[in-house]
């Protein structure tokens, strides 16, 4: 009975942070696809856009610092981790999804190397719990990118694994995002998986009049469908935040 009461103490600890007792706060630390966009980039949409839909009313409030282009190493020198350390309070949430920058060796402005990525994601989760807050990490997303017969390819190479390892050495919880959008686009095909992402026919946006054909970004309708997958896998992981989803 006395441990069933101090996990029960634990869980309402998690759930209600000491500055806003009837709200979570979910912090997100990621790139592209889970930033809010600028108008000038719609439709292109982040799928952090649509995290606080997934929850009931009222009880979250999603502070999304996710940006365009960043990898866990310049998230970190230009100063965006601290700030959103800053603002970290005992009882958030930080959910924590990066790899589509750092794995980009042709673009030195963003690359990180393989080690460095791993010793990155493990300071913010320990920074995270420094704070009395909750790290939740997540692998990135998979790009739209099919072989010939029609199957999902690797987006990340070895990035998704380091995530998977840290989070089962360290404790941390984990929502696999690759693999939960990779399941998506297989089942979705290589013609309607489009849908999910930038493809914007000739004079169909003013944003690009030219087209577009982008199959990392998400159109709307895939940043809310990888929402609403992030959703069901946290529903799976026993967290407390979970119990606030819709």
């Amino acid at each position: 009975m006395l441990k069933l009461g101090l996990a029960l103490c634990l869980s309402m600890l998690l759930i209600a942070p000491a500055h806003a007792a009837d709200t979570v706060t979910i912090h997100l630390a990621g790139d592209s696809t889970m930033a809010e966009k600028l108008p000038e980039k719609r439709p292109e949409t982040g799928w952090g856009e649509f995290l606080a839909s997934q929850f009931k009313p009222g009880t979250v409030q999603v502070d999304n610092r996710a940006k365009n282009g960043r990898s866990t190493r310049t998230f970190i020198e230009e100063g965006r981790w601290q700030e959103l350390l800053d603002a970290t309070r005992p009882g958030d949430v930080v959910l924590i999804q990066f790899g589509h920058n750092d794995q980009s060796v042709e673009k030195k402005d963003r690359y990180t190397p393989p080690a460095d990525y791993a010793r990155n994601l493990a300071r913010f989760v320990a920074d995270v719990r420094a704070r009395q807050a909750t790290p939740v990490l997540l692998t990135p997303v998979a790009r739209r990118r099919f072989d010939e017969a029609g199957h999902v390819l690797d987006s990340h190479g070895e990035y998704p694994d380091l995530v998977r390892a840290l989070a089962a050495s360290g404790q941390v919880a984990l929502i696999d995002m690759e693999r939960r959008s990779a399941a998506v686009l297989q089942e979705s095909g290589v013609e309607p998986s489009k849908r999910l992402f930038l493809w914007v026919a000739v004079g169909e946006s003013a944003n690009y009049p030219k087209g577009v054909e982008d199959n990392t970004h998400f159109s709307p309708a895939g940043a809310e469908r990888m929402a609403e997958e992030f959703a069901f896998a946290l529903r799976q992981t026993g967290l407390p935040l979970a119990l606030l989803l819709k």
